[in-house]
C-alpha cells in the first residue's frame, strides 16, 4: 500500500505538469520547505504538491524527496496556492504571493494528519502483497495472499520470486543456487536453514529481502546473496496488535497461530510476537536402478512442533538517544519415521529394509542490545549493537537394517550440536552535504560450533569449527543530478579452526578485501538504471564440513569435507525499472564468476558396490549468468497482477567416482500472482509457478508446475479476516529425476503438497504513532514497487 501511495502521488504531480498553461510572466521565484507526518514527525517522502493560480489552475508542481524536503522554481509572480497531497493523509492548502524582492519564500515545516477513514491504508495485514525495488535489493511485504500460501516459511518463501525451496531436502536457492545466507531481522540465527523455515510461521513474517548483491556494510558471505525474513514488529501508540491462526488440512494435518502486541506508551515501546507451528507431514518415492534391475521404495513421515518467540523494548532516552533490547528464542521437537525397502528383482544380492526413527530437539536463543545516538544533524549517528545467540540440537536415532534372512542388525546414533556466535557492530554515518553520505563500520563475530556424535556401531566423534573475524567497512556516497554513486570496501581478517577428536584437520588464517559499486541513473521520475558490482565469498556451512555421518540409507550416506575451502565470487548485475501508470516494471540481468567453487561430489563407497558416498569438494573456477523480468500491475479496478520470469545459465562442476565432470545447465521459472476485487470485502487469488528442467551432476531434474486458488473475506468492520487457499489443485507438484551418474537411475518423490489452508486474523487497538525504526542497512533507497 505504501508504494502505491508513491505511485499516485507521481501521477498526481505528473498530471499537474501537463496542465501547465502559458504565461508570458518571467518565472523568477520559489517556495521550499518540509512535510512532516504530524503523529511522528517523520519525513514523508514523495509528497505531491501543486502550485495552482487563484482560479483553480494548475500552475506547476513537484514531489518531496527521501527527506520530506521540497523545492518548487520557477514560479512567475503572483498570488498562488499550494495544495499538499500525499493518500491517506488530510490535503493541506496554504497562499502565497511572489515579486521581485521577495521571490523565495519557505514555507517551513507542513504537518499532514492522517485520514481517519482510510482503512485500507492503515491495515495491519494488507490484502495483497507488495515489492519495493531499492537500491540494493527487493522487499516484498507479505499480504494475506502470501500467508495463505502455507504454514511455514519455507511453503512461504516458495512463492517468492527467484526463490525456491526443494521439498525434500528444505534445502533454499536463490537464483537457482543453494549458496544463499539466511537472516531473521537482520542477523544470523545458527539454526540450519531447511529448520529455520520449518519452525518460522508464515503468520509471523512482516516482509523478505532479496539482497542479490549486498554493499560493502554487509558481511559478504553468500554467493547468490542474502534473503532476510523481518518478523513482525508492532510499534503504534497504544496496545495494538493481531491475532492470526490457520490449518493445512492434507493428508496429514498441519496447524498454525501467531499474536502479536505492541505498548506505546511515553519513552517506552513494548512488542512481542508469538508464533506457533504444529507441522505433518509425508513422502513417498522410488526409484529404480537399471544396472543391477534394482527397486528402492521410501515411505516417510514426520512431525514437528515448533514455538516461535520474539520479545523486547525501545526506551526512548530523549530525542537523540535510544535504547532497545529484544531477544528471538526457537524451540522446536519432531519425529521422523523413514521406511526404505531395496529389492534386487534379478536376486543377485539380499533385498534389504530399513527402519528408520530420529528424535530430535533444537533450541536457538538470540539476545541483542542496540544503542543509538542522532547528532544535530539530520541522519548524522552513531550505533552500537551487541548480538548472541546460541543453538542447541539434539538428535537420537534409531536403525533397523533386515537383509535377506540375515539376523537384524539394529543401531542406535546420538548427536548433539552446539554453535554460538557474538557479533559485535559498530556503525557511523555522516551526511557531509546534502548529496554526500560516508558511512564507516566495524564487526567482530566469534562464532564456536561443537558436534558430538557417539554409536553402538560406528566411532565415536567430537568436531569443533571455530571462526573468528574482524571487519572494517566504508562507504561513500554521491548524488549528481539526476546520479547516485555509491562506493565501498570492507577489509575482513578471518581464521578458522577445525578439529576432530582433539587434533587439527583443517586451519587457515587470510585477509581479504571486498569491494563494491553501485550506479543508480533516474533520467525521470519513470525511469531507473542502475549498475552495480561487488566481491562476496562462501565459506563452508557445517554441513559441508562436518566429517560425522549426517544422515543414511541403504544405498546413500552423506558426510561433509572439513578440508574445504571458501569459494569466492565476483558478481555485476545491472537492472532496470520502468514506472507506468498502473504498475511497475523490472528488469536485469546477473553476472557471476566464481572461484575455488564448492560443489557436490558423489563417488562409489569402497565397502559395498552397492552404496554410494556423497560430499563436497572444491573444483575449478566457474561462471554463471542470467536474467530476470518482473511487472506488478493493476491492469482494472477489481484485477492486479504480479508476474515473474527468470532465466539462467551456469555450470556445475563436480566429481563422480574418480571422473571429473562439468554439466551445462539453462533453467526457467516463472511465476503469477492474480488479485481479484469482488468487492470492498472480498478478494479471489490465483495463483500458478513453473519451475522448468534443471541439470546438475547428480541427476536431471523434471519440469515442475501448480497452479493455486484462494479467497479472502473481511469481516468484523474490516477487522478481521476469513482466509482461504486451495494449493496444487492439479496434483502436479512432485519431483522427478534421472541420471547415469555414477549409476543410471530414475525416480519420483511425492509428498502433500495439495493441500486446503484456512485461515483468521484479528486486529485490535487502534494507535497509528509508529515508533522510530531500528538500524536498517539500506538507507540508499530507490523508488519502484507495486502489487505482488
Amino acid at each position: 500500500m505504501k508504494k502505491l501511495t508513491i505511485l499516485l502521488a507521481m501521477l498526481i504531480a505528473l498530471q499537474g505538469f501537463a496542465q501547465i498553461p502559458s504565461n508570458d510572466n518571467p518565472r523568477t521565484g520559489l517556495i521550499s520547505g518540509v512535510v512532516l507526518d504530524a503523529n511522528s514527525d517523520t519525513p514523508l517522502p514523495y509528497v505531491s504538491i501543486v502550485i495552482k493560480s487563484n482560479n483553480d489552475e494548475t500552475i506547476t508542481g513537484g514531489i518531496t524527496d527521501e527527506k520530506g524536503h521540497f523545492e518548487i522554481k520557477k514560479i512567475p509572480e503572483g498570488k498562488f496556492s499550494v495544495e499538499i497531497q500525499y493518500i491517506g493523509f488530510k490535503k493541506v492548502k496554504q497562499e502565497f504571493e511572489l515579486s521581485r524582492s521577495n521571490n523565495k519564500i519557505d514555507l517551513g515545516t507542513i504537518k499532514l494528519a492522517e485520514e481517519t477513514n482510510s482503512l485500507e491504508e492503515v491495515t495491519v495485514v494488507a490484502e495483497t502483497s507488495t515489492v519495493v525495488q531499492k537500491i540494493d535489493r527487493k522487499v516484498i511485504t507479505v499480504g494475506k495472499d502470501l500467508i495463505g500460501s502455507g504454514a511455514t516459511a519455507g511453503e512461504l518463501l516458495n512463492n517468492v520470486q527467484s526463490v525456491s525451496v526443494d521439498s525434500q531436502s528444505g534445502n533454499l536457492s536463490l537464483r537457482g543456487n543453494e549458496n544463499v545466507r539466511v537472516l531473521v531481522d537482520g542477523k544470523y540465527t545458527n539454526v540450519p536453514t531447511a529448520q529455520l523455515l520449518k519452525q518460522i510461521p508464515s503468520t509471523s513474517i512482516k516482509s523478505v529481502e532479496l539482497i542479490t548483491n549486498p554493499s560493502a556494510k554487509y558481511n559478504p558471505e553468500g554467493m547468490s546473496g542474502i534473503i532476510n525474513i523481518v518478523l513482525h514488529k508492532n510499534a503504534n501508540i497504544g496496545f495494538n496488535g493481531s491475532v492470526n491462526a490457520g490449518a493445512t488440512f492434507a493428508e496429514r494435518n498441519s496447524y498454525n497461530g501467531s499474536l502479536d502486541m505492541n505498548l506505546r506508551k511515553g519513552k517506552v515501546n513494548v512488542f512481542a510476537n508469538i508464533g506457533l507451528n504444529a507441522n505433518a507431514g509425508t513422502n513417498e518415492g522410488n526409484i529404480f536402478r537399471e544396472d543391477n534391475n534394482s527397486n528402492q521404495y521410501f515411505d516417510m513421515e514426520n512431525d514437528g512442533d515448533s514455538q516461535l518467540y520474539k520479545f523486547g523494548l525501545d526506551y526512548y532516552i530523549n530525542d537523540k538517544n535510544t535504547l532497545s533490547v529484544y531477544s528471538i528464542q526457537n524451540y522446536f521437537d519432531g519425529t521422523f519415521s523413514a521406511n526404505t525397502e531395496v529389492i534386487y528383482n534379478n536376486g543377485d544380492f539380499d533385498n534389504i529394509l530399513q527402519d528408520f526413527t530420529p528424535e530430535s530437539s533444537n533450541k536457538s536463543i538470540t539476545y541483542n542490545l542496540n544503542y543509538k545516538i542522532e547528532f544535530d544533524q539530520p541522519e548524522h549517528n552513531l550505533e552500537f549493537e551487541v548480538d548472541y545467540s546460541d543453538n542447541e540440537n539434539e538428535e537420537d536415532a534409531f536403525y533397523e537394517n533386515y537383509t535377506g534372512n540375515n539376523p537384524v542388525v539394529t543401531y542406535s546414533e546420538f548427536v548433539k550440536r552446539e554453535r554460538d556466535a557474538t557479533t559485535v557492530n559498530l556503525d557511523y554515518v555522516n551526511p557531509l552535504t546534502e548529496n554526500a553520505k560516508l558511512e564507516l563500520g566495524y564487526e567482530l563475530r566469534i562464532i564456536d560450533t561443537k558436534n558430538d556424535y557417539t554409536s553402538d556401531l560406528f566411532p565415536d566423534s567430537e568436531f569443533t569449527y571455530d571462526r573468528d573475524i574482524h571487519s572494517f567497512y566504508g562507504n561513500y556516497s554521491q548524488k549528481f543530478d539526476k546520479m547516485t554513486m555509491q562506493l565501498g570496501a570492507r577489509l575482513e581478517s578471518f581464521k578458522v579452526l577445525a578439529e576432530d577428536l582433539g587434533e587439527t584437520v583443517y586451519e587457515d588464517d587470510y585477509f581479504t578485501v571486498y569491494p563494491s559499486a553501485f550506479f543508480t541513473f533516474n533520467p525521470s521520475e519513470k525511469n531507473q538504471y542502475q549498475v552495480s558490482y561487488s566481491r562476496r565469498v562462501d565459506r563452508p556451512n557445517m554441513q559441508q564440513v562436518n566429517p560425522i555421518r549426517e544422515w543414511s540409507t541403504p544405498t546413500v550416506s552423506s558426510f561433509g569435507n572439513p578440508e574445504l575451502d571458501p569459494q569466492f565470487t565476483n558478481s555485476l548485475e545491472f537492472n532496470y525499472t520502468r514506472q507506468f501508470k498502473g504498475g511497475s516494471f523490472t528488469g536485469g540481468v546477473f553476472y557471476r564468476n566464481i572461484n575455488d567453487n564448492i560443489t557436490r561430489i558423489l563417488y562409489p563407497d569402497p565397502t559395498d558396490p552397492n552404496k554410494v558416498i556423497l560430499s563436497f569438494a572444491n573444483t575449478d573456477n566457474n561462471n554463471s549468468y542470467g536474467m530476470e523480468l518482473s511487472t506488478n500491475l493493476k491492469a482494472t479496478e477489481w484485477w492486479r497482477l504480479n508476474a515473474s520470469v527468470d532465466l539462467y545459465h551456469q555450470k556445475d562442476r563436480g566429481v563422480i567416482g574418480t571422473e571429473n565432470l562439468e554439466v551445462d545447465n539453462n533453467a526457467f521459472n516463472a511465476r503469477i500472482n492474480n488479485n481479484f476485487k469482488v468487492s470492498n470485502n472480498f478478494r479471489m487469488i490465483l495463483f500458478a509457478m513453473y519451475r522448468g528442467a534443471n541439470k546438475s551432476i547428480q541427476w536431471d531434474a523434471q519440469e515442475m508446475w501448480k497452479m493455486d486458488i484462494g479467497a479472502s473475506l473481511n469481516v468484523f468492520d474490516g477487522n478481521g479476516t476469513i482466509s482461504a487457499r486451495f494449493n496444487d489443485v492439479f496434483n502436479t507438484m512432485n519431483f522427478g529425476f534421472e541420471t547415469d551418474r555414477p549409476y543410471p537411475q530414475s525416480g519420483e518423490f511425492y509428498w502433500n503438497s495439495q493441500n486446503v489452508y484456512v485461515g483468521f486474523n484479528y486486529r485490535f487497538g487502534g494507535g497509528k504513532n509508529k515508533a522510530r525504526a531500528r538500524k536498517r542497512r539500506d538507507n540508499n533507497e530507490a523508488q519502484s514497487g507495486g502489487f505482488m
